[in-house]
């Protein structure tokens, strides 16, 4: 187990040096920090990478990964989106991606919103249209079982949900780094997700509440996309209690690494520095984010 500042494992480093030009392990503002490489699952850096933490939106990863691998699901379903998911941004102050009422989203649609602009509302229609039950809370309620359902069947033992989206009430929405790199891996076997999350930028057609047409323009809120070579996704997450946040993953020199960053101060700067670390790479030093538009959602 691997607690402590900033520690990389000994066999690790054994069965794979890190190269010449990158000797020095990288120091990161991140509290908490992984990085394994995807192909084999070798953990490649850890920090306090077994500390329970809040994860903010990184949640949707999970939320993500319990619709596309829920059995017969049809990604073309058609979803008609509640006043109820918007009145709950609303109240929340939450990330949005601002589906007007009565519009029919599909679910494909509705996994864009949830990982580009971090959508709530998208989270929140994706969890009453996948959940079982009779009433929008129950639904609401077993969709968050079906979330902490996985993380057992992943073997995940430091990390629980108490919500779909990150927004949590009493606290109870928490993972460790190695845990949430663990299932950043597993949702990221979808060819599904893998498409949505390098998206920069979507714009698509939904039926409106009226029958015609209306366009969704969604950004990608994760800005190491666009602005470190070989990024790939995966998902932000900011909040009072966890900090800033990101699930990151890059392929670079034929090798793809998954990456957490658990409140940093400069969690971009940091996954550059580690993704460079195993590759040989130094864009961390020029890199420059790419900038999202203005009203676009921040996270």
């Amino acid at each position: 187990m691997l607690t402590g500042s900033a520690l990389v494992a000994p066999a690790t480093m054994a069965a794979e040096s890190a190269p010449a030009a990158a000797a020095a392990v990288p120091t990161i503002s991140a509290k908490g920090a992984f990085l394994l490489d995807d192909a084999t699952g070798k953990v490649r850096y850890s920090k306090t990478a077994d500390t329970r933490r809040q994860m903010a939106s990184t949640t949707k990863i999970m939320t993500a990964a319990v619709v596309l691998n829920t059995k017969g699901i049809d990604l073309n379903r058609k979803v008609t989106i509640k006043q109820t998911y918007r009145d709950y941004v609303a109240r929340e102050g939450a990330s949005t991606a601002d589906l007007r009422t009565g519009d029919k989203v599909t679910i494909r649609q509705l996994i864009y919103g949830l990982m580009l602009p971090s959508g709530c509302d998208a989270a929140y229609a994706l969890a009453d249209a996948i959940g079982t039950g009779s009433t929008v809370a129950a639904r609401k309620k077993s969709f968050i079982s079906k979330m902490n359902a996985k993380a057992t069947e992943l073997g995940l033992k430091n990390t629980k949900f108490d919500s779909f989206d990150g927004i949590s009430q009493a606290g109870n929405n928490y993972t460790t780094p190695r845990d949430l790199a663990t299932i950043a891996r597993y949702a990221m076997k979808s060819s599904t997700l893998r498409t949505v999350v390098k998206a920069k930028s979507i714009k698509t057609a939904a039926t409106s509440s009226t029958g015609g047409t209306r366009t969704y323009t969604w950004y990608n809120t994760n800005q190491l996309l666009g602005s470190y070579s070989g990024a790939i996704g995966v998902k932000t997450g900011t909040g009072t209690a966890a900090g800033p946040c990101l699930i990151f993953a890059a392929t670079r020199n034929g090798k793809t690494h998954i990456g957490v960053i658990l409140n940093g101060k400069d969690r971009y700067t940091d996954a550059a520095k580690l993704l460079d670390y195993y590759s040989g790479a130094s864009a961390a030093k020029t890199m420059k984010l790419r900038q999202l538009p203005a009203g676009a959602e921040r996270d």
